[in-house]
Order: C-alpha cells, then sequence, then structure tokens
C-alpha cells in the first residue's frame, strides 16, 4: 500500500519493484549485520532447546491434532479444559526447521512510521533465526533458496541466496519438501486472500509439520492514519484506489483488519500452529526471542517493555 495525501487526479504511479528489489540486494550486507547483532542479543544465556520426540524426560502438553491416534489423547490433562491434549517427551537430536520469507511486492512497502521496511525486518528476521538455530545444533533451509544444513556459514549462504532472488510472487509453500515433523517459520504480512492462505497452511500441517506465523506489519497498515483526500496504490498490479476523505473509510478498513486477524487466529489454534504480530517500529529482538521461545517449548517468552503481539 503506497499513500500519497492530498494529490489531485492524477495517472496511477506504480513502485518500481525492480529497483527496489535491487535495493535491498545492495543493502544485504548491512541486513546481515543487523541480524547477527539480533541473535547475538537474543543468544545470550540461551543454549539449545528442547523439542518433542522420543525419550523419556516430560516436555509439553500440546493440542490433539486430527489424524493422530487417540491413544495419544491424555485424557487427564483433557478433562481440564475444552480441547484434547497430547502429552510430549524431550527429544534432544536435532531436526529440521525451514523458514520461509515472503518477497511479494507487497511486503516492499514501508512508511516513515516505521524504523525499516516491511522485506528489510523480514530479511533481518529471517537470517536471525537462521544464525540463532544453526549455533542451537538445528539443521535450516530456507524455502526456495537453501536446502537445510547445520553448517556455520549457512547464513552468510542465505544472506546470498536472498540477495540473488530478492522479488517472486511466492505464496505459501505447501508444496515443499517438508519431512514429518519438521517445523516452519512463516514470515509475511499475510495480506494476500486469506481463501488462499487458510487451505495453504492447512494442508502444511496436514504433512505435519509444526508452523509458527510471523506477520510483519507497517504501523500504518494496523492504524490507517491518513485525513484527507488520498491516493492509495498497489505496487504489485499498478492499480489506484483515490478516498476523497480518507477518514471516512478508516472505520471500514480497521474493521477488515481485525477479521482478517481473527480468522488467520482460528485457522492457527485449529491445526495448533503458533502466530505472533510484529510491527516494524519495534525492535526485531521481540520477534525472534518470542520465536525461539516458541520453538523451545517456552510461549511464555516475552521481550521487555511493549512487545509485538502474540496472537495464538
Amino acid at each position: 500500500m503506497v499513500a500519497r495525501p492530498e494529490l489531485e487526479l492524477a495517472a496511477p504511479v506504480a513502485i518500481d519493484l525492480s529497483r527496489e528489489a535491487a535495493g535491498v540486494s545492495a543493502r544485504m550486507p548491512d541486513l546481515l549485520m543487523q541480524a547477527r547483532f539480533v541473535a547475538n542479543t537474543v543468544a545470550h544465556g540461551i543454549h539449545g532447546r528442547r523439542r518433542a520426540g522420543p525419550g523419556e524426560t516430560f516436555w509439553q502438553f500440546r493440542r490433539f491434532q486430527s489424524g493422530e491416534p487417540a491413544r495419544r489423547v491424555d485424557w487427564r490433562r483433557s478433562a481440564r479444559d475444552d480441547h484434547l491434549y497430547v502429552r510430549e517427551k524431550e527429544w534432544e537430536a536435532a531436526h529440521t526447521v525451514w523458514i520461509w520469507l515472503d518477497r511479494s511486492a507487497s511486503m516492499y512497502f514501508g512508511s516513515n512510521l516505521g524504523l525499516a521496511r516491511k522485506i528489510d525486518r523480514a530479511v533481518v528476521l529471517a537470517l536471525a533465526m537462521t544464525d540463532l538455530l544453526i549455533r542451537g545444533g538445528e539443521r535450516v533451509g530456507l524455502v526456495g533458496l537453501m536446502r537445510p544444513t547445520a553448517q556455520r556459514h549457512a547464513v552468510e549462504r542465505a544472506a546470498m541466496a536472498i540477495a540473488r532472488e530478492p522479488l517472486t510472487d511466492d505464496i505459501l509453500p505447501d508444496a515443499a519438501p517438508f519431512g514429518r515433523f519438521s517445523e516452519l517459520i512463516a514470515i509475511s504480512d499475510f495480506l494476500e486472500p486469506l481463501e488462499a492462505i487458510e487451505p495453504a497452511i492447512t494442508a502444511i500441517a496436514g504433512r505435519r509439520v509444526h508452523g509458527h506465523l510471523a506477520q510483519v506489519l507497517d504501523p500504518v497498515e494496523e492504524t490507517f492514519p491518513f485525513r484527507g483526500r488520498t491516493e492509495f496504490h498497489d505496487g504489485a498490479r499498478g492499480l489506484r484506489y483515490v478516498a476523497g476523505r480518507a477518514e471516512t473509510v478508516r472505520e471500514a478498513y480497521l474493521n477488515r483488519m481485525a477479521e482478517r486477524r481473527v480468522r488467520l487466529k482460528a485457522v492457527t489454534d485449529r491445526i495448533g500452529w503458533s502466530g505472533l504480530i510484529h510491527h516494524t517500529d519495534r525492535p526485531a529482538q521481540e520477534p525472534v526471542l518470542m520465536l525461539h521461545g516458541r520453538l523451545s517449548g517456552n510461549a511464555d517468552i516475552r521481550p521487555a517493555g511493549k512487545p509485538s503481539e502474540a496472537v495464538s
């Protein structure tokens, strides 16, 4: 979304996405440095992570997923709630974590209310998580960019792969080569039609993949602070909408965003995934800390101050 307030009617002005993508590639060394700083900050005091698998030590309860054998249900724990729960044991062996980075046109939006464009912040989150997880002994792959690896220089390889192809039309990767019981971190603004997002998430979960959605939004996209005559552009399609008085459509816009949030939370709750919302006016350490906590089985980790919002 690009807003140009108080303009007379004019020919549509499209963002030069090729130029913007080249800018991301040029900024990659700086984005990699930011990612390393974030990973170093979050890594302080963190030593690996626990996960479910064969073992004797109790790890956590999680919600029962459709298709699992009923004998796995912990009926005593389930009796205390409206949901069915499964008791999981701790497993020390590493497995694969996939990271999907949305590099579509909508991610190239940024306003002066944010500290960075959405695509820049998403790249920092992806690289920081890659660095942090590999330090903990995990195998990490970037969907469509890098095969799973545990090599220490993988974060540099990931940065180079993103720099080579910073702009795509990819949607959620429901056909990616996920293994059973692997995990997926999906970093996106999730502003595609929900009719495309919901079945893709469900299909991935049906392959026994546990997922975490990190929704990256510019503050403008959540607050709609526009007033007066405002011209909006869709950078991907070259479409234009002119609002004579932008404040008159604010309530409808915010209601649509709230409805989207509710529907995303409903689908992640149903399949047992987690989700968080991160605004680009907040530090990148916040979502990285929360994601690491989710992967470690500690959903209660919260940064100090006003954190990125956990939605499930």
